[in-house]
């Protein structure tokens, strides 16, 4: 198995897409830089988003806020309220399918079919905290501008319009309400928030994260490192949404850029492309079939494996959990000989190391960028969501691993990773109660 781990290491070199073509500490050199040009509004691929929003406001007791999660396929709305303990209680909960997620829509149709998914709780209350997991410029009115976008999301007429503004006008336009206080956020933003109080815990500062259909990361930065808004109050601090998945700087292989020149958006979230759930998948099947036209599978495999047009990442995840069981991939190997699954396995696995790897070195950045967590009694909290990131088989401790060699053993810099149930909705319900 060592040959053929090494025959897969050699094969992905030869096309930089190995874990080992990933320099650590130049690619954290890279993110240093563009964040800080992104903070000084300098060109950068790191768009640094000031919210407006800060972390650790006091969140008032058994008052009603109206929450929206807007995410890569699905719109869930609900009310929050958190009871007496400051625990949050989540009722009215609909799940909805996101609007041009099948077909493209205008821009009257995509906040009609949005304002609609709001029908049932508009009653409940007059603020809305809206996670809308799109970038956005944030105005300090706390509505934001849609920049684009991504995760094939099919309404290019939206892109540049408020999203409060319109959603509203679209409630009066429907007969559906009057106006309403709405704060939008990132998803990353909403994640940091929802670990703020975690079980009366003591951290030194706060990252959100997320790794599912798409990635980014959000944390918690001075007023005095932006100097792109100079008018802040300097001896404060504000949540910045980094947008990590536009990081255009980071080294790709061959088919990373073959995958990106084939999506609606090329040369747009370069590195989310290559560590993404959406993306992830249909990287590994055009690196499979390149190892199929480099004879690394039998004639039979490679057959099956060229006649695939699409392999979802759930799929790679299936094959890399039960390589001999009922998969796409495991299917395509049985019919050659014992060696391609154990071949394409090993592929599979160092790309899954590439991607630990790069999310690691998006965290690290993030943790020293904050300039906490030196205290070990008192780490950085890094709030992960995502399935790509719990669910992908030995992502999450090649995460942790990575942390720990390189921001803990390297800088002093301690972190520690949680998961909170509903983050985007308790996060931006906060966000709705404290603005």
């Amino acid at each position: 198995m060592n040959t053929l781990r090494q025959k897969a290491a050699d094969f992905l070199a030869a096309y930089d897409m190995d874990c080992a073509s990933i320099d650590f500490d130049p690619h954290l050199e890279i993110f240093a830089e563009q964040m800080g040009a992104g903070l000084a509004e300098r060109e950068s691929t790191l768009e640094m988003i000031p919210t407006y929003l800060e972390a650790g406001n006091e969140v008032p007791v058994n008052e009603r806020v109206i929450v929206a999660d807007a995410g890569g396929t699905n719109f869930r709305v609900a009310t929050v309220y958190f009871d007496a303990d400051k625990n949050p209680v989540i009722e009215n909960l609909q799940k909805f399918t996101m609007p041009a997620v099948d077909c493209e829509l205008s821009s009257k149709e995509f906040f009609e079919a949005m304002a609609v998914y709001f029908r049932g709780v508009l009653d409940a209350s007059e603020r809305v905290g809206f996670c809308f997991s799109y970038p956005a410029d944030i105005e300090p009115s706390k509505d934001g501008r849609l920049i684009r976008f991504v995760k094939e999301i099919k309404a290019p007429e939206v892109v540049g319009h408020l999203i409060a503004k319109n959603l509203n006008e679209t409630f009066e336009t429907l007969g559906l309400g009057e106006k309403k206080a709405m704060v939008i956020l990132n998803d990353t933003v909403a994640t940091l928030l929802a670990g703020v109080d975690f079980k009366n815990r003591n951290f030194d500062s706060y990252i959100g994260f997320i790794l599912g259909t798409g990635t980014n990361c959000a944390y918690v930065e001075r007023n005095s490192n932006i100097t792109k808004l100079p008018e802040l109050n300097q001896d404060r601090s504000l949540i910045i949404n980094v947008e990590s998945g536009g990081m255009g700087c980071a080294r790709r292989g061959q088919m990373d850029i073959t995958l990106d020149e084939s999506t609606n958006n090329p040369g747009v979230h370069k590195f989310e492309k290559m560590i993404s759930g959406a993306y992830l998948g249909s990287v590994f099947l055009l690196t499979a079939k390149q190892a199929c036209a480099d004879g690394l599978v039998s004639e039979a495999a490679a057959e099956a494996i060229n006649a695939m047009d699409d392999l979802t990442t759930k799929d790679m995840n299936d094959f890399m959990f039960y390589p001999t069981g009922n998969n796409p991939l495991a299917n395509a190997c049985q019919s050659g000989t014992d060696e391609d699954a154990k071949i394409l396995y090993a592929i599979a696995d160092r790309l899954v190391e590439r991607a630990a790897k790069l999310t690691a070195i998006n965290l690290s950045a993030m943790a020293i960028q904050t300039g906490r967590g030196t205290d070990p009694t008192r780490p950085i909290c890094i709030v992960a969501e995502g399935t790509t990131f719990y669910h992908m088989k030995t992502l999450k401790s090649r995460v942790e691993f990575y942390l720990k060699q390189h921001l803990e053993d390297q800088h002093g810099i301690y972190t520690e990773i949680i998961s909170v149930e509903n983050a985007t909705l308790i996060g931006a319900a906060i966000a709705g109660l404290t603005n």
